[in-house]
């Protein structure tokens, strides 16, 4: 079996969400070395995550984002989280709904991801900034 770590800093990205594959897999050229196996992508922040998705219409991620923000609204009147801003205690429900890592299966040293997917840093901060990623590959 073997086992890669990385850990990178992504490029602080406006609010939405961001395919990040490309970002990862220059991170990471190791998988190439993996025939069977899977890659975790854990991001270490509290207001920003991770999912996979369509990866070819722009749309989808603006939809995304539009539906976020009239799901999980910024100042509800019930947030007692509030000295860092309008957008953190919604930023930390999206992240939270979202979650911190995505998994996904690596075959013959390539990503098996679905022909139309792609993995997102989901940004749910105004100014969010730049954002940390660890990326753990292991297989045969």
């Amino acid at each position: 079996m073997k086992f890669f770590q990385k850990e990178i800093k992504l490029q602080a990205h406006s609010r939405g969400f961001h395919l990040i594959t490309t970002n990862i897999l220059d991170a990471i050229p190791d998988i190439r070395q993996i025939n069977i196996g899977q890659i975790q992508v854990f991001i270490k922040h509290t207001s920003a995550s991770l999912t996979i998705n369509e990866n070819a219409d722009t749309t989808v991620r603006t939809d995304f984002e539009s539906h976020f923000n009239v799901m999980v609204p910024e100042n509800a009147p019930y947030y007692r989280h509030t000295y860092e801003g309008p957008d953190d205690m919604p930023a930390h429900i999206k992240a939270s709904l979202l979650g911190a890592s995505v998994h996904v299966p690596i075959t013959n040293g390539a990503l098996n991801l679905g022909i139309w997917q792609g993995i997102y840093l989901c940004e749910h901060r105004n100014h969010g900034g730049s954002r940390t990623v660890v990326i753990t590959a292991f297989g045969i």
